[in-house]
């Protein structure tokens, strides 16, 4: 009785430290997302300027895009800017969602940094966020020619994201009939 007296203690503190050094591990950045391969939720979002299009689900057919969830006051997403900038100098196509903003702010954000995108839809209330299951700004999903989602960005894309992973994975779809 002893003996358990002193290895209970012993047995749970490695079992503690265990499930520690298993989190330590672990990329926080990797959530798996719930539409991975399924149809984009249903949206129909007001343009965030005036005599623009907006933006549907629906817009995402034909070919492969990505879908970009942005902001006028994030900080992450003024990193990530430049990239898209590149990235649509070269024609890879790419839709925005300003995501609980206001549309003037949009605007004025778009107009100072260029803009990277087709069209552009406003989510003001952030319901269009919450359907795509995203946990803040910047997001981006790469969406199929069927408007399926294929995967999800969580956080600026660096070069090295785009390169080793979304561009692959964009020629693939591209290559596919």
């Amino acid at each position: 009785m002893r003996r358990l007296v002193v290895l209970l203690p012993l047995l749970f503190f490695a079992v503690l430290a265990g499930v520690f050094v298993r989190g330590l591990n672990r990329d926080p950045s990797l959530i798996p997302s719930v539409l991975i391969d399924k149809p984009l939720p249903s949206f129909h979002l007001p343009a965030v300027g005036a005599g623009d299009p907006g933006l549907a689900s629906g817009d995402f057919r034909g070919h492969p895009m990505l879908l970009n969830m942005f902001a006028s006051w994030c900080v992450s997403c003024r990193d990530e800017h430049p990239l898209l900038l590149d990235l649509h100098a070269r024609g890879v196509p790419i839709a925005g969602i300003d995501w609980e903003d206001q549309a003037a702010a949009g605007t004025k954000y778009l107009r100072e940094n260029g803009d990277p995108y087709a069209r552009v839809g406003l989510d003001g209330s952030g319901r269009t966020g919450i359907d795509l299951g995203i946990t803040g700004v910047p997001e981006t999903f790469v969406v199929d020619r069927h408007g399926r989602v294929r995967y999800k960005q969580i956080g600026p894309i660096a070069t090295a994201d785009w390169e080793n992973t979304i561009k692959p994975l964009m020629d693939k779809l591209r290559a596919e009939k």
